[in-house]
């Protein structure tokens, strides 16, 4: 039975709802019944995937609609078509089943799809006896969705794809089309309104800025050599092991001789080995995935499925992963959650909807970073996210996430006026439905990935950030996020903010170093002097410093040893190992011909030995997130600004940490240890092999009755280990 010309009109305009129900092969009691639009073509053949002729289609109208009726059972049908003395072959979508099934229905119904990075996006697969790629993005509220791209003449008429009422979910597989592919989603809202061209929220792979298409691609790589490094993560507690993380900003750790970002290939040869040598456990990368704006340092992205293409394929960076675990480096990725930008060609009002975010901007809007905020009380939000962390844990071998901006997600008020946000039904600040997100997110990448870690940046006092989220039992609301970690942003601010008065200052600040202590072991730290403290008119680490060049240097040298005797995990931005003087800065590389000055390079040898005291001595780490490891042995001695302590672990010799935070050499100081004898002095941030002036106690002090005399060089951290 023929369509009626207005079903056949829309059909041709691309503007039919249900294109399968026209298109394709339909069983009839006298034949199935094939119908396809081929442009251009005088003349239709049809054939099988393997070849057989199968018949002729007859040409109903002038614009390309060919329908015939054939003695076969239906199946997928290529036709050659004929035109002016040419031909070409035309494998036809329409005859195609659906790749997604009931159970993907359901699962996506309820939430509870942990797989969807295998199920939306593109994905290149064979289907019915045909290689090509299969596309599905959830538009629930669209009328019609095609995909558009450089295999179909970005022609939104071509590929009107399947719609999955149930679940909001359009689909459609393109035989014969591979990965490299350009393309994106025209979608039509139930308006009638035509949105802008929409990237995949699943891709895997973008055009580099400023196109912003999304291309078909693999995901990470198949041959994997990382077993022993994911073992071992998987066999211990991360917080009784060293983790020292060099966060690092991919586009300008180095440049290549162009000014050009290094790819992921380059970056593994030069910075794998350059961590390796310093000592860190851990790289972190600002955000990776996909993003417009390059001064966003990647928190703004618009691809949270795909590797930037700055630093080339997305199996580039899974090369980089496993390159880093070979050498026993483990690699995180900073991950944002929170927020989203309002570029037109990303998630926001999708399908002619607020779907990602709030309609309401009292909800919705993020007035710091002038973007939007995700509505995780949203089932299928909520499952985007969650999939995207589990994305990078299974596809790219990750071994962890630093969630940003989580006190942003915390708050209904966050950053907001009176009367610019609206309460919780308890008439209360806290977004409870971000908390379950972020427990859910913790739950599913704990249980489903071993030896994965979560790293809070949460800058309040929220209760039990690192404390498990185990599911609640429906009687209250359940605080407890279950990260990992937490950053302590009070150390990092209490600490520079010592550090950058004026030695004579210090003794009335005194408690800007003890103060810490108080609540060091209330949640698992990570003390972070990241990058965020050395842009935006901070300036560097060394320039925080006081004092004149020297004491900079020597201030610097001795903040970083009293950090790496402190307790809890530490971390480091790039740069800072060897004192950059400039404040960083996203368009050029770090300043590496300082390094040639004796007083930089001295700082990067003692970061190096730091790195390797902190890892060899098990009283450094092991007690990182117990107070049983740390004791206090001189608290309150302002009046000589110096502070020192006992880290301890079973089993082990116990190490002091000693701080001098004057220009005062200090060569009787009646020091309290608890242990009589021999200890040695195993770090001295003063030696002349960092750049200081090489005072000290000549490799070893001697403690009875409670105490040993010893020499505390000039604005220097010394630890003595227990040697009996």
């Amino acid at each position: 039975m023929k369509p009626p010309e207005s079903a056949i009109d829309s059909l041709l305009r691309g503007a039919h709802a249900d294109p399968f129900s026209l298109l394709g092969t339909h069983a009839g009691p006298d034949g199935t019944h094939l119908r396809a639009v081929l442009s251009g073509a005088e003349t239709v053949e049809a054939f099988s995937l393997d070849g057989h002729w199968l018949g002729t289609l007859d040409r109903i109208d002038d614009r390309g609609l060919f329908e015939g009726r054939l003695r076969i059972k239906p199946q997928p049908i290529r036709y050659r078509c004929a035109a002016g003395g040419h031909d070409w072959l035309v494998t036809d979508p329409y005859s195609f089943g659906p790749v997604l099934g009931p159970v993907d229905d359901l699962l996506i119904a309820q939430g509870t799809h942990f797989r969807l990075f295998d199920k939306l996006g593109a994905h290149l697969i064979e289907h019915e006896g045909a290689r090509g790629v299969h596309f599905a993005v959830w538009a629930p509220n669209a009328r019609l969705v095609s995909v558009v791209g450089d295999f179909n003449d970005w022609d939104p008429a071509r590929h009107v794809m399947r719609n999955r009422v149930d679940i909001g979910v359009w689909e459609i597989f393109i035989p014969d089309i591979g990965d490299y592919r350009a393309y994106k989603y025209h979608i039509v809202g139930a308006d009638g309104s035509v949105q802008p061209l929409k990237a995949d929220p699943f891709a895997f792979m973008a055009e580099i800025r400023p196109a912003n298409a999304s291309m078909t691609a693999v995901p990470a790589k198949l041959d994997w050599g990382d077993e022993a490094h994911r073992a071992h993560w998987a066999s211990v507690d991360p917080r009784r092991v060293p983790v020292s993380i060099y966060e690092v900003h991919p586009g300008s750790w180095r440049r290549d001789r162009w000014n050009w970002f290094l790819d992921w290939d380059a970056l593994a040869d030069e910075l794998i080995p350059y961590v390796v040598e310093m000592g860190f456990t851990h790289i972190e990368f600002l955000p990776i995935s996909e993003h417009p704006y390059d001064p966003s340092w990647g928190y703004q992205t618009t691809g949270l499925y795909a590797p930037s293409s700055r630093f080339g394929e997305p199996a580039g960076f899974a090369r980089f992963v496993d390159g880093a675990h070979r050498a026993g480096i483990g690699v995180l990725l900073d991950w944002v959650p929170a927020h989203f930008p309002r570029d037109e060609h990303g998630l926001v009002r999708f399908d002619g909807t607020a779907l990602y975010e709030h309609e309401d901007p009292r909800l919705g809007f993020q007035p710091d970073w002038n973007t939007l905020i995700y509505n995780f009380g949203r089932r299928e939000v909520q499952s985007f996210l969650v999939n995207n962390a589990l994305f990078w844990a299974e596809r790219y071998h990750v071994d962890g996430l630093r969630v940003d901006a989580v006190a942003s997600m915390l708050y209904r008020d966050y950053s907001r006026q009176a009367g610019e946000w609206i309460p919780n039904q308890e008439g209360g600040r806290e977004n409870w439905e971000a908390v379950e997100f972020l427990r859910a997110t913790n739950r599913q990448l704990y249980a489903q990935h071993p030896g994965f870690m979560t790293i809070a940046e949460e800058s309040t006092a929220w209760p039990g950030v690192t404390q498990p989220a185990y599911e609640g039992d429906g009687k209250g609301r359940e605080t407890a996020l279950g990260f990992g970690f937490k950053w302590n942003m009070g150390f990092m601010h209490d600490t520079l903010r010592y550090m950058a008065r004026d030695a004579v200052h210090r003794r009335y600040h005194h408690d800007d170093l003890t103060f810490g202590l108080v609540y060091a072991f209330s949640e698992n730290y990570v003390l972070p002097l990241s990058h965020d403290e050395v842009v935006h008119g901070k300036g560097s680490l060394l320039s925080k410093m006081s004092g004149d060049d020297w004491q900079k240097f020597a201030n610097l040298r001795a903040y970083y040893a009293f950090m790496w005797g402190y307790p809890g995990k530490k971390l480091l931005f790039m740069g800072q190992e060897f004192a950059q003087r400039r404040e960083w800065s996203e368009d050029r590389a770090l300043d590496w011909e300082l390094r040639e000055a004796p007083s930089h390079e001295g700082v990067r040898n003692l970061v190096k030995d730091l790195n390797r005291l902190y890892r060899a001595k098990r009283a450094l780490h092991a007690g990182d997130c117990d107070p049983a490891g740390f004791e206090w042995l001189v608290v309150d001695d302002k009046e000589n600004s110096v502070f020192a302590w006992l880290r301890q672990a079973p089993g082990v010799a116990p190490v002091a940490v000693v701080a001098n935070m004057t220009p005062a050499l200090r060569s009787d100081y009646r020091l309290p240890l608890p242990l009589e004898g021999k200890w040695n002095e195993i770090l001295n941030s003063d030696s002349v092999h960092y750049g200081g002036s090489g005072k000290g106690n000549l490799g070893q002090v001697k403690a009875a009755d409670g105490h040993a005399v010893v020499t505390l060089p000039p604005l220097a951290t010394i630890m003595l280990e227990y040697a009996g």
